[in-house]
C-alpha cells in the first residue's frame, strides 16, 4: 500500500514513525515532510493546500490512502477535492469532509453543535461587528475572567482569557476590527470554566469508533503555565487524574454522542477527533474540538498504541472499524519540546542543531528542521520533540531531560516542569 500523509511537523513525523513499525508492505510519502520523515519516508516538494499539486502526486506515486495531518487543509476541503474527482476515487482519505472540519474550523457551529446533542460546555455566545453592544452586555453578565475565541481558524493563537473587564473589552474589539482576519468575523464569548485541561482522541470511521490514549500538553511558554500560549511545548500520556470513571463519563457524555450526532446530522464524518477537555471537579465538558490529531500530542499517543496503525486506518477507509482492535501500553510517554529563542514571538531559523547522534533511549520526532548544505539546522519555532517510554512518568521525564541536555542550537529554550504539576496525582 502506498501511503501518503500531508504535514511537515512533529505529527507528521510521528504517524510516519508509527506506520514505519507496520508489519504490511508499505511505501511512505509525506509532503512535504522534514529531515525527520526522510528516514522513513520519500518527502515530496508538496504543498498540502495546494490541492492540484496534491493530486499529481497522488496520481504519479499510486497513492492508495491520504492521511491529512493539519487542519488548513481539511477546513478547505482536501477530503472533498479527493473524493469527488473520478481520477482519486480509489484513494480513501484520513479525515473529514469540510462540513465535518468545521467542528474545528468554526468555534460557532462547535458549540450549536454541542448544544443539539447535548453534549457538556461552557455557556457561550456568538457576536459579530454589528452585535457589539450585545456582546459586551454578555460579557457583564460573566465572572471573570473572559474567553474570547475568534470563530475561526487563528493559528492557535485566537483564544484569550482576560481578567479585567475593560481590556476584555479592547480586545473583543480589536478581534471583531480585524486582528485575527477572517476567523475573528464572528467571536464566541464563553463563560470560564475551572478544572484542568486534558485531551481525548478517537479514530472513527463514522459509523463505530476506537479511542485512542489520552494525554495532557501544555500550552504556556513559561514554567508553571506563564507566558504566553504556544503551539505547545509538551505533553503527557496517560493523564494521572484521568480515573476510570472520569474516562468512562468522557465516552458516554461527549465521544459517543458527537459520533452519533455527526451521523445524525448527516456528516460523514473518517478521521480524527481532538477533544479539548476540563475536568471540573471530576465532570467533563468540551473546551474545543480539533478535526485531526494534535501535535505535540501524536507525539505521547501513538507511542503509546501496540500493534498496526494501519489496520485502524484501514478499518476507517473499509468502514469495518467496529471489527479491529486496539491495545494500548500502559507505559508512560512524555514528550518536551525544543523550540527558537523568542518562540512564540519573533525568532530567527537556520541555526545548526548538534548533539541529535547522541542521544539514546529516546525518539526525536522533527517539527521546525531543515538541512542546509547538509547540516541538520532550525527552521521553525517548536524545533524538536523529545519523547521517551517509561514504567513510571518520573522515568520517562528523566530520559527526556537526560536527551534535551545533550542536543544544543543557538538560543534554544524547553520547559523544565513538563509533568511535574501531575506528580501530586501519581503517589
Amino acid at each position: 500500500m502506498n501511503i501518503l500523509i500531508l504535514g511537515s511537523g512533529g505529527r507528521e513525523h510521528a504517524i510516519t514513525w508509527k506506520l514505519a513499525q507496520s508489519s504490511r508492505p508499505l511505501t511512505l510519502f509525506v509532503a512535504p515532510g522534514n529531515p525527520g520523515t526522510e528516514a522513513a519516508a520519500v518527502n515530496l516538494a508538496v504543498d498540502p493546500l495546494d490541492f492540484q499539486a496534491v493530486r499529481t502526486a497522488i496520481i504519479a506515486n499510486g497513492i492508495d490512502m491520504v492521511i491529512v495531518g493539519p487542519e488548513a487543509p481539511l477546513a478547505e476541503g482536501i477530503a472533498d477535492y479527493i473524493e469527488n474527482d473520478p481520477a482519486l476515487k480509489s484513494v480513501a482519505v484520513i479525515g473529514p469532509r469540510q462540513q465535518g472540519a468545521m467542528l474545528e474550523s468554526s468555534k460557532d457551529f462547535a458549540k450549536g453543535f454541542m448544544i443539539r446533542h447535548g453534549i457538556p460546555t461552557a455557556a457561550y455566545g456568538t457576536f459579530t461587528a454589528s452585535d457589539e453592544d450585545k456582546a459586551i452586555g454578555f460579557m457583564r453578565g460573566l465572572t471573570p475572567p473572559y474567553v474570547l475565541k475568534a470563530d475561526g481558524l487563528a493559528a492557535g493563537k485566537g483564544v484569550l482569557i482576560i481578567d479585567d473587564f475593560n481590556m476584555a473589552v479592547n480586545e473583543l474589539r480589536a478581534m471583531l476590527g480585524g486582528r485575527f482576519g477572517k476567523a475573528g468575523n464572528k467571536v464566541v464569548i464563553e463563560e470560564y470554566l475551572k478544572g484542568i485541561e486534558m485531551s481525548a482522541f478517537v479514530i472513527t470511521d463514522g459509523l463505530s469508533y476506537r479511542i485512542l490514549p489520552e494525554a495532557k500538553d501544555y500550552k504556556r511558554i513559561g514554567e508553571g503555565d506563564s507566558g504566553k500560549n504556544t503551539g505547545g511545548m509538551g505533553a503527557v500520556s496517560p493523564v494521572p487524574f484521568a480515573t476510570p470513571e472520569f474516562l468512562a463519563k468522557v465516552e458516554t457524555r461527549i465521544i459517543r454522542p458527537t459520533v452519533e450526532g455527526l451521523r445524525a446530522e448527516g456528516i460523514d464524518y473518517r478521521g480524527f477527533i481532538f477533544f479539548g477537555l476540563m475536568n471540573v471537579s471530576g465532570e467533563p465538558y468540551v473546551i474545543e474540538y480539533n478535526a485531526r490529531l494534535g501535535d505535540p500530542e501524536t507525539e505521547v499517543i501513538l507511542p503509546r498504541i501496540d500493534g498496526d496503525l494501519c489496520d485502524l486506518l484501514e478499518g476507517v477507509a473499509r468502514r469495518d472499524l467496529a471489527g479491529r482492535s486496539i491495545a494500548i501500553s500502559e507505559e508512560t510517554a512524555v514528550t518536551v519540546m525544543l523550540v527558537s529563542g523568542g518562540y512564540p514571538d519573533s525568532y530567527r531559523k537556520g541555526f545548526e542543531i548538534g548533539g541529535t547522534e547522541n542521544v539514546k533511549g529516546s525518539i526525536l520526532f522533527h517539527a521546525g528542521t531543515a538541512l542546509s548544505d547538509g547540516r541538520l539546522v532550525t527552521s521553525g519555532g517548536r524545533v524538536i520533540a523529545v519523547t521517551s517510554m517509561g514504567v513510571t512518568m518520573e522515568e520517562a521525564l528523566s530520559k527526556s531531560y537526560t536527551s534535551a541536555a545533550l542536543i544544543s542550537y543557538e538560543g534554544m529554550n524547553y520547559r523544565r516542569d513538563i509533568g511535574f504539576d501531575l506528580k501530586k496525582y501519581t503517589g
